[in-house]
Protein backbone atom coordinates (compact mmCIF):
# COMPACT_ATOMS: atom_id res chain seq x y z
CA UNK A 1 0.00 0.00 0.00
CA UNK A 2 1.63 3.22 -1.15
CA UNK A 3 0.13 6.07 0.87
CA UNK A 4 1.48 9.58 0.99
CA UNK A 5 3.40 10.64 4.08
CA UNK A 6 0.65 13.12 4.93
CA UNK A 7 -2.05 10.42 4.76
CA UNK A 8 -0.01 8.09 6.98
CA UNK A 9 0.44 10.77 9.65
CA UNK A 10 -3.27 11.64 9.42
CA UNK A 11 -4.16 7.96 9.99
CA UNK A 12 -1.78 7.74 12.94
CA UNK A 13 -3.22 10.93 14.41
CA UNK A 14 -6.77 9.54 14.11
CA UNK A 15 -5.78 6.26 15.79
CA UNK A 16 -4.04 8.24 18.56
CA UNK A 17 -7.28 10.14 19.20
CA UNK A 18 -9.40 6.99 19.14
CA UNK A 19 -7.02 5.30 21.59
CA UNK A 20 -7.15 8.27 23.96
CA UNK A 21 -10.98 8.31 23.77
CA UNK A 22 -11.15 4.65 24.78
CA UNK A 23 -8.56 4.94 27.56
CA UNK A 24 -10.28 8.05 28.94
CA UNK A 25 -13.68 6.34 28.91
CA UNK A 26 -12.29 3.54 31.10
CA UNK A 27 -10.31 5.91 33.35
CA UNK A 28 -12.08 9.30 33.44
CA UNK A 29 -9.35 10.99 35.53
CA UNK A 30 -6.59 9.82 33.20
CA UNK A 31 -4.26 12.52 31.93
CA UNK A 32 -2.62 11.73 28.62
CA UNK A 33 -0.77 13.67 25.97
CA UNK A 34 -0.35 12.21 22.51
CA UNK A 35 1.88 13.02 19.57
CA UNK A 36 1.70 11.40 16.14
CA UNK A 37 4.39 10.95 13.54
CA UNK A 38 5.09 8.89 10.43
CA UNK A 39 5.74 5.61 12.28
CA UNK A 40 2.87 5.75 14.78
CA UNK A 41 2.28 7.78 17.90
CA UNK A 42 3.48 8.48 21.44
CA UNK A 43 1.36 8.56 24.59
CA UNK A 44 2.69 10.35 27.68
CA UNK A 45 0.95 9.51 30.95
CA UNK A 46 0.66 6.90 33.65
CA UNK A 47 -1.36 4.13 32.03
CA UNK A 48 -0.89 0.36 31.95
CA UNK A 49 0.79 -1.04 28.83
CA UNK A 50 -1.79 -3.79 28.37
CA UNK A 51 -4.55 -1.17 28.63
CA UNK A 52 -2.83 0.86 25.90
CA UNK A 53 -2.43 -2.20 23.66
CA UNK A 54 -6.05 -3.23 24.17
CA UNK A 55 -7.26 0.32 23.46
CA UNK A 56 -5.17 0.61 20.28
CA UNK A 57 -6.53 -2.70 18.97
CA UNK A 58 -10.12 -1.78 19.85
CA UNK A 59 -9.69 1.73 18.40
CA UNK A 60 -8.42 0.31 15.11
CA UNK A 61 -11.32 -2.15 14.95
CA UNK A 62 -13.89 0.54 15.72
CA UNK A 63 -12.47 2.98 13.16
CA UNK A 64 -12.62 0.14 10.62
CA UNK A 65 -16.32 -0.23 11.56
CA UNK A 66 -16.84 3.43 10.56
CA UNK A 67 -16.98 4.92 14.07
CA UNK A 68 -15.32 7.97 12.50
CA UNK A 69 -16.16 10.29 15.44
CA UNK A 70 -13.32 8.59 17.37
CA UNK A 71 -10.81 10.19 14.96
CA UNK A 72 -11.30 13.70 16.39
CA UNK A 73 -10.68 14.87 19.95
CA UNK A 74 -11.79 18.09 21.66
CA UNK A 75 -8.40 18.59 23.36
CA UNK A 76 -6.32 18.14 20.22
CA UNK A 77 -3.55 20.60 19.46
CA UNK A 78 -5.26 21.28 16.14
CA UNK A 79 -8.04 22.99 18.09
CA UNK A 80 -5.50 25.14 19.93
CA UNK A 81 -3.76 26.12 16.69
CA UNK A 82 -7.07 26.87 14.97
CA UNK A 83 -8.19 28.97 17.94
CA UNK A 84 -4.93 30.92 17.96
CA UNK A 85 -5.02 31.58 14.21
CA UNK A 86 -8.69 32.57 14.04
CA UNK A 87 -8.75 34.76 17.16
CA UNK A 88 -5.39 36.31 16.30
CA UNK A 89 -6.54 37.03 12.77
CA UNK A 90 -9.84 38.48 13.97
CA UNK A 91 -8.07 40.69 16.52
CA UNK A 92 -5.59 41.90 13.91
CA UNK A 93 -8.31 42.63 11.34
CA UNK A 94 -10.39 44.53 13.91
CA UNK A 95 -7.36 46.52 15.05
CA UNK A 96 -6.57 47.53 11.46
CA UNK A 97 -9.98 49.10 10.84
CA UNK A 98 -9.58 52.86 10.65
CA UNK A 99 -10.49 54.86 13.75
CA UNK A 100 -8.95 57.67 15.78
CA UNK A 101 -10.24 56.36 19.08
CA UNK A 102 -8.18 53.80 20.98
CA UNK A 103 -11.31 52.86 22.92
CA UNK A 104 -13.25 52.11 19.73
CA UNK A 105 -10.32 50.01 18.50
CA UNK A 106 -10.21 48.13 21.84
CA UNK A 107 -13.97 47.42 21.74
CA UNK A 108 -13.73 46.19 18.14
CA UNK A 109 -10.85 43.88 19.00
CA UNK A 110 -12.69 42.51 22.06
CA UNK A 111 -15.85 41.89 20.02
CA UNK A 112 -13.91 40.27 17.19
CA UNK A 113 -12.13 37.94 19.62
CA UNK A 114 -15.43 37.07 21.37
CA UNK A 115 -17.13 36.21 18.07
CA UNK A 116 -14.09 34.21 16.96
CA UNK A 117 -14.07 32.22 20.21
CA UNK A 118 -17.77 31.42 19.82
CA UNK A 119 -17.29 30.02 16.33
CA UNK A 120 -13.89 28.38 16.51
CA UNK A 121 -14.70 25.10 18.33
CA UNK A 122 -16.68 23.53 15.49
CA UNK A 123 -14.08 24.88 13.08
CA UNK A 124 -11.27 23.12 14.99
CA UNK A 125 -13.12 19.81 14.80
CA UNK A 126 -13.73 20.37 11.08
CA UNK A 127 -10.03 21.06 10.52
CA UNK A 128 -9.22 17.83 12.38
CA UNK A 129 -11.72 15.82 10.35
CA UNK A 130 -10.60 17.13 6.95
CA UNK A 131 -6.96 18.15 7.40
CA UNK A 132 -5.10 16.59 10.35
CA UNK A 133 -6.82 13.19 10.69
CA UNK A 134 -8.50 10.58 8.53
CA UNK A 135 -10.69 7.79 9.88
CA UNK A 136 -9.79 5.54 6.91
CA UNK A 137 -7.65 2.80 8.45
CA UNK A 138 -7.36 0.66 5.30
CA UNK A 139 -4.46 -1.76 5.61
CA UNK A 140 -3.39 -0.42 9.02
CA UNK A 141 -1.84 -2.89 11.48
CA UNK A 142 -0.34 -2.51 14.95
CA UNK A 143 3.31 -3.53 14.94
CA UNK A 144 4.16 -2.95 18.61
CA UNK A 145 3.41 -1.10 21.80
CA UNK A 146 6.55 -0.17 23.72
CA UNK A 147 6.72 1.17 27.27
CA UNK A 148 9.57 3.19 28.73
CA UNK A 149 10.21 5.82 31.35
CA UNK A 150 11.34 9.37 30.58
CA UNK A 151 12.33 10.47 34.06
CA UNK A 152 9.12 10.07 36.05
CA UNK A 153 6.85 10.06 32.99
CA UNK A 154 5.50 6.83 31.52
CA UNK A 155 5.84 6.89 27.73
CA UNK A 156 4.25 4.45 25.31
CA UNK A 157 5.41 4.24 21.72
CA UNK A 158 2.83 2.72 19.40
CA UNK A 159 4.37 1.61 16.12
CA UNK A 160 2.08 0.99 13.16
CA UNK A 161 2.47 -0.55 9.75
CA UNK A 162 0.42 -0.71 6.59
CA UNK A 163 1.68 -3.96 5.11
CA UNK A 164 -0.69 -6.85 4.52
CA UNK A 165 1.83 -9.24 6.08
CA UNK A 166 2.21 -7.16 9.26
CA UNK A 167 3.06 -8.71 12.58
CA UNK A 168 0.10 -8.95 14.88
CA UNK A 169 0.04 -7.02 18.14
CA UNK A 170 3.50 -7.42 19.65
CA UNK A 171 3.96 -5.92 23.13
CA UNK A 172 7.28 -4.85 24.56
CA UNK A 173 7.89 -3.32 27.95
CA UNK A 174 11.15 -1.62 28.90
CA UNK A 175 10.98 -0.87 32.60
Amino acid sequence: MNLSIVTQVRQNHALEHATIHLLSNKQPDLRLVGRSDLKGFWLYGDVDTCAVADAVIEALERLNRNEYWLATHPRCGTNLATTALVTGGAAYAAAMLPTRSWFTRLVRVALAVAVALLTVRPLGLTVQRHVTTTADMSGMRVRSVLRRMAGKVVVHRVLLTRHEQAEEYVLHSAR
